[in-house]
């Protein structure tokens, strides 16, 4: 009967444990990234009253199996699987991420690295990537000097560092002129004003200018050759840079002012001129302006060139048609260190003179259309976000609409997962019975891939946890009633003698 009482005992303290896993288990029903645990018994050590004995040809005699009294449960197992991926939840937010594969998150807390399945990520005062669960700075690949993921070890990733708070502008090499030229439209008669032809660009200092032009037909008989013509050029204020305020308040040229080249042009300080008054800027002295030339009969675009080659852009000195290129550059002092080295090179070749409504429709496109718009330009930015893509890649978003590869996540895995630790806060700790980390990590393209906009929830089924609950409580009942059972049985042995 003492054996039973303590058989008891151990019965009631393995379903204690067992029920105190299940209550942890429902209590992070919702904690991001929980894996449940479940508890397996073993039995325990046994009194052996009678060893076995085999069968005796001599006597006759049959063997006996051995008598054995168990002496109660152990706990023999707390397990919990993290292999593979739990429940999603989908958030929107664009730090939320999910391993969607066998393997975690890797983090650093108080000096140690651990692991973690928790996506629930952000960045913080010091511009460091961490996981809002537990605090930890989350582990990855850094860029290298040429913009290059550098995967020799993990380290923690700094997103908001000062290099990488500021896109770098970029000038502007190429613009394309886009849409239709209507010889119809009043604009372009040769006595009228002119259809303007703005070009914005950026110089290698992310400073935006505009150049200044207009379109007119080179005469009343030709309906299909146009003259472009360069008015001004205003600089990052809006404002000319061929004029300047004199010492009497008055508007006057800019002293050893610019110089322009647009496409064999040549406009220096003398060929333009400022009114004292408006500002207004007059350019003076220019003999051909270059010429656009369309064919007359399919309104497709011809050539380019100016008035003195082919009769008005038809041709170069060698009857050779030329592209559709007319390059524009600026010179002096000080625009020569900040405008491109090669100027800007805009494409006429795009448009078109369909004739429609007496309304031409053009628009510059920065960039090389035939090229994906490269030579676009751009001008500094300032880090505006962040975006995750699937394979753990981190990009900064900047105001001027420039990308920036600002590292990525790297993600560890284990041969044994169930053998790491937990050490709380949805954290994990290597073991020897899980393997060693090598300190690299694993790209998540491996194993899988990250979603974005999604977080990996609890595994605790609410169901099973219930039902086990049930033979929890009925395992203690009926492990107490040994005991009461035990005590009764004891009490009538103390009863024989009264």
């Amino acid at each position: 009967m003492m054996r039973s009482l303590f058989s008891g005992i151990s019965g009631l303290r393995v379903h204690q444990t067992k029920m105190d896993v299940i209550g942890n288990n429902i209590s992070n029903v919702n904690t991001v990234g929980f894996r449940a645990s479940s508890v397996n018994f073993t039995d325990v050590f046994y009194q052996t009253t009678q060893n076995a004995s085999g069968p005796n040809a001599n006597t006759g005699a049959a063997g006996t199996n051995a008598m054995q009294i168990g002496l109660g449960a152990n706990v023999a197992a707390i397990t919990v699987d993290l292999s593979g991926s739990g429940s999603v939840q989908r958030t929107d937010r664009g730090m939320d991420v999910m391993i969607q594969g066998d393997a975690f998150f890797i983090v650093r807390s108080n000096g140690n690295t651990y692991f973690t399945k928790s996506g629930l990520l952000d960045v913080d005062a010091a511009g460091t990537l961490m996981c809002h669960t537990n605090g930890a700075s989350v582990l990855g690949w850094r860029v290298d000097e040429n913009g290059e993921i550098r995967k020799d070890t993990v380290d923690t990733l700094n997103l908001m560092g000062p290099e990488n708070k500021y896109s770098t502008p970029n000038p502007t090499t190429a613009v394309t002129m886009v849409g239709n030229v209507d010889n119809k439209d009043s604009q372009v008669a040769p006595d009228a004003k002119g259809y303007p032809m703005d070009v914005n660009f950026f110089d290698n200092l992310g400073q935006s200018y505009t150049a200044k032009m207009k379109l007119v037909k080179t005469s009343a008989e030709n309906d299909n050759i146009f003259s472009i013509t360069i008015t001004d050029v205003q600089g990052p204020d809006g404002k000319s840079i061929l004029r300047q305020k004199g010492d009497d308040g008055k508007w006057e040229p800019v002293e050893g002012g610019p110089s322009i080249n647009f496409g064999g042009t040549e406009l220096g300080p003398d060929n333009y001129e400022v009114d004292p008054d408006t500002g207004e800027v007059t350019i003076t002295g220019i003999d051909a302006w270059p010429q656009l030339t369309f064919d007359a009969n399919t309104g497709l675009f011809q050539s380019v060139g100016d008035a003195g080659a082919g009769g008005g852009g038809a041709g170069g000195a060698d009857g050779e048609a030329k592209p559709g290129i007319l390059n524009l550059t600026l010179s002096n002092d000080g625009l020569t260190k900040s405008f491109p080295a090669n100027g800007v090179d805009i494409n006429y070749g795009k448009l078109t003179m369909y004739a429609s409504d007496g309304r031409c429709s053009v628009k510059p496109v920065r960039g090389d259309a035939d090229d994906g718009n490269a030579g676009a330009g751009n001008a500094a930015g300032s880090l505006d976000g962040f975006s995750v893509q699937p394979d753990g890649k981190i990009y900064g978003v900047y105001t001027n609409g420039d990308k920036k590869l600002l590292g990525q996540i790297a993600v560890a895995t284990f041969a044994n997962p169930s053998g790491l630790e937990s050490v709380g806060n949805s954290m994990y700790a290597s073991t020897l019975n899980s393997g060693d980390f090598d300190g690299v990590g694993v790209d998540v393209s491996e194993v899988g891939k990250l979603a974005v906009g999604a977080l990996e929830m609890s595994d605790v089924d609410m169901a099973t946890e219930f039902t086990n609950m049930i033979t929890t409580q009925r395992g203690f009942q009926a492990n107490s009633r040994i005991i009461t059972t035990s005590d009764s049985m004891l009490e009538e042995l103390v009863n024989l003698k009264r």
